[in-house]
């Protein structure tokens, strides 16, 4: 499923919870899950509120006191909990980036950053309880509007400080963002983690097809406009022919021109179990007029980061370029077809009107050419002929 924050009136912790619990995520399973951490002496609690006459979930936490809590702290509180691996992940990768912007506002070594308005548990709460509602959604890729700051002075535990706060400052270097007219701290530094924390891209709302549509309160009611979030979550892509589904992939380029050839195939294969849909090498002319080789590899925005450390890690390259781009592709799925090799594993491939074609997996069809002492291509004919009987050609779908 595809999220994405509309923040039009800025973005903070109990805002996302509220409009995620809007979206129907349950208040007592979050309740529960939330208790599995070793807090004490806090609840949670969403209420119905109308803002310029748009109802959406107001979200308080009840705290007893605050606590100061550094970095590592945290950090061992939510890795240790028994919560599922993608939320401790996603809960972590939140508050990580949370401690490197506060760790260069203050100039410290990132384990020593001690947490003032952020480290009490209702901000807790809001990150752990995002990572948790996400996962209840079934949300697997987030995108984010332009962010707005607003405008004017906040009061912190460092002085009265401009709008946006530091930290919020630091969160947002690559984000679009915008001023306001409104005298408010519109985007706090929780909104902020979140935010740049979660979502792959920023911009208008991508193509999907919409499923629900969440408002989350903040503390105080704005004018002109209504203090809120809007989340929308749906499926990715927009609606097209029968059989074909338009989706949002993300392509990842490196230029390369001084790299022992022999190590590209073991980078394809790293790559793809990485979680890259697609890997190609493509011969290049490079600056300086070297011979050169582009590899480009196509991800689901959820493997970005893993399939750009990889590339980091693994090739000569200096740096990663990557970009937003859509694509078509047929309705596909494995299936058994009987074959005189037995159950062969292929690959249906759905274009209605058209009839269904079955087309071989190379690797099944390797396997059983060196099984069987066969030519590949034999095997691999026969298994095509033989799944698609109908089919006067296999490689025409439409006879």
């Amino acid at each position: 499923m595809l999220l994405y924050f509309d923040c039009f009136s800025g973005i903070s912790g109990d805002m996302t919870l509220g409009a995620l619990i809007d979206l129907g995520v349950p208040v007592p399973w979050l309740r529960e899950k939330l208790t599995s951490l070793p807090l004490s002496g806090f609840d949670l609690t969403a209420a119905d509120v109308a803002y310029n006459g748009i109802r959406a979930k107001r979200v308080e936490v009840a705290a007893d006191g605050r606590v100061q809590r550094n970095y590592a702290v945290i950090r061992d509180l939510i890795a240790q909990s028994p919560l599922a691996a993608n939320v401790r992940e996603r809960a972590l990768g939140i508050f990580g980036r949370l401690a490197a912007a506060e760790a260069g506002v203050h100039g410290c070594p990132l384990e020593e950053v001690h947490f003032h308005e952020i480290g009490g548990v209702d901000s807790i709460v809001d990150i752990v309880g995002t990572a948790l509602c996400l996962d209840y959604l079934g949300v697997t890729q987030v995108a984010a509007s332009p962010v707005p700051t607003g405008s004017g002075f906040v009061d912190c535990s460092h002085g009265r400080l401009p709008i946006p706060a530091p930290a919020t400052a630091a969160l947002l270097k690559g984000v679009p963002v915008s001023g306001s007219d409104v005298a408010w701290e519109l985007t706090t530094p929780t909104g902020a983690a979140i935010v740049t924390g979660l979502a792959q891209s920023f911009g208008p709302i991508p193509p999907m097809t919409l499923k629900g549509v969440g408002y989350g309160a903040g503390s105080r009611n704005l004018e002109p406009g209504p203090n809120l979030l809007r989340a929308l979550v749906g499926e990715s892509g927009r609606a097209s022919a029968p059989g074909i589904r338009q989706e949002s992939i993300l392509v990842v380029e490196a230029g390369i021109d001084d790299m022992n050839p022999e190590f590209f195939g073991f980078v394809m294969e790293r790559l793809f179990e990485a979680g890259a849909l697609d890997v190609c090498w493509i011969p290049v002319h490079m600056k300086k007029n070297r011979p050169g080789t582009l590899l480009q590899a196509l991800c689901a925005p959820d493997r970005l980061n893993d399939i750009v450390e990889l590339i980091l890690t693994e090739t000569s390259t200096l740096g990663v370029r990557h970009y937003e781009a859509g694509r078509h592709i047929l309705d596909r799925e494995i299936v058994t077809a009987k074959t005189s090799f037995g159950p062969v594993p292929v690959k249906r491939v759905s274009r209605p009107p058209h009839p269904a074609h079955h087309v071989p997996e190379y690797e099944v069809c390797r396997r059983i050419a060196l099984e069987r002492k066969l030519p590949l291509r034999r095997v691999y004919e026969t298994v095509l002929r033989e799944a698609n009987p109908e089919q006067r050609s296999g490689l025409d779908p439409s006879k």
